[in-house]
């Protein structure tokens, strides 16, 4: 499969995405999510392990902001300069998430909820950039980096603006979260490693997974646990473990050496 049927099929696979979400009725955001399982309050602070567990994103996004720091000189693990832009904002907004997050979690409603989603937005498309520009082309992914970042943080205000009006629509949020999710492991199958250890990257994208199941299961584990722990919280600290992969991808990577296509005869 040539490059340009490989970037076709990437670009079916989002058209079709797109066009099923059309489809889709309007899907506004359900109350129950704010009526989190684990309400107890230590130290004055309401929600007390679903804010504290957000401390797991400070840690990693600052531990990835160190490790970018330290590879930036050494041409084995970053290759070109410019890669450094997308992972710079991918833990920055890992850092994000936790001022977010906890905002969120003290006092959970939609109007909190923006400041949890928006540096997610961050992260979710400068990981995304990243794949895109260690895969397919370094300059186009990088420079899709802004406009990625566009729609991500336009799909968290569109939501909001909606769900103001009284007919919230989560389409687009919900497309920006889960179509890269989607399009990284077939990028990582199509099209050629730049360094070693991917199986980092794909294991990033399978902690996120899980981290979506304990959120899904906040009460009943909750319940299981006898009121020790909510799912909630778990999701934060597995969600941030996700990123803590891309910090040891970028730890033991190393440069491979991609041969050019010879030209035809």
């Amino acid at each position: 499969m040539s490059q340009n049927q490989r970037i076709g099929l990437l670009l079916a696979i989002s058209a079709i995405a797109i066009t099923a979400t059309l489809f889709v009725s309007p899907i506004a955001q359900d109350p129950n999510y704010h009526n989190l399982a684990d309400r107890r309050v230590m130290g004055g602070i309401p929600n007390f392990f679903d804010v504290a567990s957000n401390l797991a994103f400070l840690l990693v996004g600052v531990l990835g902001l160190g490790r970018l720091a330290q590879i930036s000189g050494d041409r084995s693990r970053l290759v070109e300069k410019l890669e450094a832009f997308p992972l710079a904002v991918a833990f920055a907004g890992t850092c994000l998430i936790f001022a977010g997050s906890a905002y969120y979690h003290w006092a959970p409603s939609n109007e909190t909820l923006v400041w949890d989603r928006l540096p997610m937005t961050l992260a979710f498309m400068g990981i995304f950039s990243m794949i895109l520009a260690e895969r397919i082309h370094v300059k186009a992914g990088v420079a899709l980096l802004i406009p990625l970042l566009m729609v991500g943080v336009a799909s968290v205000a569109y939501w909001h603006m909606t769900e103001q009006s009284g007919q919230g629509d989560l389409r687009p949020y919900a497309l920006v979260q889960f179509l890269p999710v989607l399009l990284i492991p077939v990028i990582l199958w199509l099209f050629p490693a730049r360094y070693s250890g991917s199986h980092y990257l794909l294991e990033m994208i399978g902690w996120y997974l899980a981290a979506k199941v304990f959120e899904f299961m906040d009460a009943a584990i909750w319940g299981w646990t006898g009121g020790w722990i909510a799912g909630h919280s778990l999701k934060h600290c597995v969600a941030a473990w996700g990123i803590y992969a891309l910090v040891r991808y970028l730890k033991h990577r190393q440069a491979i050496q991609i041969e050019s296509p010879k030209p035809a005869n």
